[in-house]
């Protein structure tokens, strides 16, 4: 009886620990970082992105909120007191020195920084963004129905002020769309502040409506519900690869443009799931997947000309000052609603 009644202590102590063990080792299997990332990345671009990186780092994932460029950037000025996100990924880098000098972001030296072009990253050392790749402005003209209203296809921004197109241009808002602020920024840096907005009055009023989204316009072009979409290349390119009668129009006197860029929030508490997000985006590998969509990334020598985009098409950018985007950003702002913003969509 003795030994019977040791032997059955010994048993339960035996499942007990082994009990122990299985509580333990189970949430050690399962425990997975996920980070809240807010990024302005197009849908069809996230998937592919994703996939890699969790390849290459499955104990971190990503939970996304996605919005145009000037949405996620009130969304985040909004939660300066009480930030929600942990990271920033796929944002204009414009908005990013924003974000950076309102102290909203922390320093991190991703590996391969080395290989970073300097112009595409944060000057700070360490950076507080990194740049992923450059986009920049475009115009879809839609051949059809332009044949049909007879209209001259446009090959310079000055052209799209001339009275054939009166109420035959739809561009993004500036105030909702990094597309529709890299025009503004591009049209005052490469003008100056009188002729800029002469053009952009000018511009006024031929425009049909402002829309709330930088692909917007070229979908609307494509789709023929407008003759000509100011857009950006990546959508302009895959309007067209999907059959729609556009020609893709690099307005001759330069190109506005900005960075898809990336950056750690000061108060995340996953540091280190932050820092491989922030590894992986510099790395060639990364760069690689951002080529297929952009034709300039930031480490150079990766990407590989692209169908309907000009080979010298990183000479045609204008010479763009972030800091000074930033700075100025809110006057910008406010002087184009000012000025324009009455023939804005109406936000949903």
């Amino acid at each position: 009886m003795q030994f019977a009644a040791s032997k059955s202590r010994w048993y339960k102590v035996a499942l007990f620990a082994l009990a122990s063990a299985i509580g333990w080792s189970v949430p050690a299997l399962a425990q997975k970082t996920e980070l809240l990332v807010y990024t302005a990345l197009e849908t069809d671009q996230i998937k592919a992105y994703e996939e890699a990186f969790t390849k290459a780092n499955p104990d971190v994932g990503i939970k996304w909120v996605r919005d145009s460029t000037g949405v996620i950037t009130a969304k985040l000025l909004a939660e300066k007191a009480n930030p929600q996100a942990d990271m920033v990924v796929g944002v204009s880098a414009s908005s990013m020195a924003v974000f950076a000098n309102e102290g909203m972001l922390q320093g991190y030296a991703p590996k391969g920084l080395d290989r970073i072009v300097p112009a595409y990253r944060d000057p700070r050392n360490p950076p507080e963004w990194v740049g992923m790749d450059v986009y920049g402005a475009a115009l879809c003209f839609n051949t059809v129905e332009a044949t049909k209203l007879g209209l001259p296809k446009p090959e310079s921004w000055k052209d799209l002020t001339k009275p054939v197109y009166r109420g035959k241009i739809v561009m993004p808002n500036p105030a909702s769309s990094g597309t529709g602020f890299l025009d503004v920024a591009g049209w005052l840096q490469m003008w100056g502040d009188a002729d800029a907005y002469k053009f952009m009055d000018g511009l006024h009023e031929n425009i049909a409506h402002y829309t709330h989204s930088g692909s917007k316009p070229c979908t609307e072009a494509g789709a023929g519900e407008f003759p000509i979409g100011v857009s950006f290349e990546y959508r302009a390119v895959t309007t067209k690869k999907k059959g729609a009668p556009i020609d893709i129009i690099f307005p001759t006197e330069g190109l506005g443009w900005d960075l898809e860029a990336s950056g750690i929030m000061k108060t995340t508490k996953k540091v280190e799931a932050a820092h491989k997000l922030m590894d992986w985006l510099a790395t060639p590998g990364a760069m690689e997947l951002f080529s297929k969509n952009f034709a300039v990334v930031a480490i150079p020598g990766i990407a590989k000309p692209l169908d309907f985009v000009p080979a010298d098409y990183e000479k045609r950018l204008v010479k763009n000052d972030f800091a000074w985007e930033a700075k100025n950003r809110d006057k910008i702002l406010a002087e184009w609603t000012k000025r324009y913003d009455s023939k804005s969509e109406p936000k949903k």
